[in-house]
């Protein structure tokens, strides 16, 4: 059973920044891409980066040049690091991955953006 858990969310200050970590719990996690979504309240769920297995990466434009998205395939997990950080960023930030058994999601980790 693939297991995604992301960590690492918080309450910051506008122009700060938080690492977010997604931990997987198979060991194929290192060989699958990870994404990396948010949804603020009342809104849809976005796209926000993604990596690839090899280390390729996708941004959203709303987050290039402020975010990172980085991995340890070593230690089956995944990063987002996140600086410069604005009030419009507050979200709950998701990892997920595609298996041949179906797509997975973690639990959501909260980030606040105070202005």
């Amino acid at each position: 059973q693939v297991q995604l858990v992301e960590s690492g969310g918080g309450l910051v200050q506008g122009g700060g920044s938080l690492r977010l970590s997604c931990a997987g719990s198979v060991r194929t996690f290192s060989n699958r891409a990870i994404g990396w979504f948010r949804q603020a309240p009342g809104k849809e769920r976005e796209f926000v980066a993604r990596i690839n297995w090899s280390g390729g990466t996708y941004y959203a434009d709303s987050v290039k040049g402020r975010f990172t998205v980085s991995r340890d395939n070593a230690q089956n997990m995944a990063y987002l690091q996140m600086n410069s950080l604005k009030p419009e960023d507050t979200a709950v930030y998701y990892c997920n991955g595609g298996w041949s058994t179906g797509v997975y999601w973690g639990q959501g980790t909260q980030v606040t953006v105070s202005s």
